[in-house]
């Protein structure tokens, strides 16, 4: 996994390649590495099921001045969701599950405390009222195997917030836990090893949930904004004009908000997801490794209608629900935005990822992102090291809108 093979090379100081016609993407990407607003970083995009972007640059360790090299991972936070929701949706085409189904039918115990009538979909879509846990938990406890009957009782004795399907609220923590325990009632095994089997080594998807120790070299380190600039920018935003950040911040300064509530517990800084031992867990919320040309890999039979490269993954039909929005809000409850989910899948505003709103993937905190576009036929891997404050990454943005300016998709949808 060196070199790209694409025929244009990138731009100082960006390495890699892109296909003729997607220069503006690789010239965004060089201008983020080269005014500092990277670490190191890198973007990968498919086209069709043909890699056509594949750039990759700067640093995946700065104190051991470490390369970042076409193969680098980082820990891809949220990103996370997505890879969970793509095991849910193999089990749907293979006829194991029932979106509209009580959770209960498969896991009787989660009927405890008044969620009996919770669906499927609604718990994937974030609108099970289940976005806090009132028992506290660390995350040591969450990557310990030992503990996991402690949290799944914690998990099964949650009373909701709301009345099934009443309200929609981001689950940044506690999706992942619920996934998880109700994917292995499912299907007998876990999420990580279904889509190690499945999806990811079929695919040659540089991805892994439950990272094994042989990658633990090529993961980049961490380097969230420091604990005085993020304070202050989370400050400022607060006291600023009206916007997402305005709304999120001032919440999370509140003692017993819901943001608050939903983003601390399990308790767990930034830096303890730079530990092997959070990689090697399946932390289906959080602690996914996947390099940039692994992300977009892993997006391909989901632009594609199932399959790729003579292969059926899954059936069309049990895509197609995905591309409408299953759930939406015009500011949802926790992240203060317009934002919904199809089936666990993020689905964004046109403006900002895609302008197709059949587009869908999930975006993780600090800016990484796998997405897909099965109008235009595009899946899109990026993965970085320097984690921005705010709730949507402008460098993400910058060049999921440089890729939608070239000639070859503009317009496509």
């Amino acid at each position: 996994m060196g070199d790209s093979t694409l025929p244009h090379g990138a731009p100082f100081p960006a390495q890699g390649g892109y296909a003729e016609g997607f220069g503006p993407v690789a010239r965004a990407f060089a201008a983020q590495l080269r005014d500092g607003r990277e670490v190191g970083a890198g973007f990968s995009v498919y086209h069709h099921g043909r890699c056509v972007v594949d750039l990759w640059g700067g640093l995946a360790d700065v104190a051991r001045g470490t390369p970042w090299q076409r193969d680098t991972r980082a820990v891809v936070f949220s990103v996370t969701k997505g890879l969970a929701a793509m095991a849910f949706a193999w089990l749907d085409a293979r006829g194991k599950l029932e979106w509209d189904a009580p959770v209960a039918q498969h896991w009787p115990e989660f009927a405890a405390a008044g969620k009996e009538a919770i669906t499927i979909r609604q718990l994937l879509n974030h609108r099970g009222g289940l976005l806090v846990l009132d028992e506290p938990l660390r995350l040591d406890q969450c990557v310990d195997p030992a503990q996991r009957p402690r949290i799944v009782a914690a998990l099964e004795k949650q009373r909701p917030l709301w009345s099934p399907g009443a309200q929609q609220g981001y689950h940044p923590i506690t999706y992942g836990m619920y996934a998880s325990e109700l994917f292995e009632r499912v299907a007998g095994e876990s999420l990580g090893a279904v889509l190690r089997r499945e999806l990811f080594e079929p695919l040659g998807a540089d991805v892994s949930l439950g990272t094994e120790e042989s990658v633990d070299s090529r993961v980049a380190r961490i380097y969230p904004p420091a604990t005085a600039t993020r304070a202050v920018m989370m400050l400022l935003a607060s006291l600023g004009a009206e916007s997402t950040e305005s709304r999120v911040f001032r919440a999370l300064f509140a003692r017993d908000s819901l943001q608050r509530r939903a983003f601390t517990n399990p308790r767990a800084a930034i830096v303890d997801y730079d530990q092997p031992r959070a990689w090697r867990a399946e932390l289906a919320w959080a602690s996914a490794t996947a390099s940039a040309h692994g992300l977009a890999r892993a997006y391909l039979p989901f632009a594609l209608g199932g399959a790729f490269e003579r292969r059926e993954y899954l059936r069309a039909s049990a895509l197609t629900p995905i591309h409408a929005r299953q759930s939406w809000s015009e500011r949802d409850a926790i992240l203060q935005k317009p934002v919904g989910w199809s089936q666990g899948f993020l689905k964004e505003e046109p403006h900002l990822f895609s302008p197709n709103r059949e587009s869908f993937g999930h975006a993780g905190m600090g800016g990484s992102l796998g997405f897909c576009d099965p109008v235009a036929g595009l899946t899109i891997g990026y993965v970085m090291n320097r984690m921005d404050w705010r709730i949507r990454s402008p460098r993400a943005v910058a060049l999921c809108r440089a890729l939608y300016a070239c000639e070859a998709v503009r317009g496509a949808g």
